[in-house]
């Protein structure tokens, strides 16, 4: 249950900013319900909540680098879990979600 996941990167706030900052080709995901992000989420975020990660893996790009958050950074582990058993190569999630962001959020 807590062993690493091969191509997961579990990040916090500031690394997880500067990697996204760093980043040429991203894409950047919300997990929540679409009720949660409607309410605040980081900025340049797609809301595709958990239960339609799947289906909706096609529409995320392969080669590019994927983050991914949630409310607390458990459902956006899980869709991490899917993203790279659907051919993501690295995915990077936000430990703690959006409850630990210090970064400005939109509404």
């Amino acid at each position: 249950m807590f062993a690493p996941i091969k191509g997961l990167n579990q990040l916090q706030d500031e690394p997880f900013r500067s990697k996204m900052e760093q980043s040429k080709n991203k894409q950047l995901i919300d997990v929540r319900e679409v009720h949660e992000f409607k309410k605040g989420h980081i900025s340049g975020a797609v809301n595709i909540p958990l239960a339609h990660i799947e289906g909706r893996s096609a529409d995320i790009s392969k080669n590019g680098d994927v983050f991914v958050y949630c409310q607390s950074g458990m459902r956006s582990k899980q869709a991490a879990k899917i993203l790279l058993k659907n051919g993501c190569k690295e995915v990077n999630n936000l430990s703690g979600g959006i409850s630990s962001w210090t970064g400005s959020r939109n509404k």
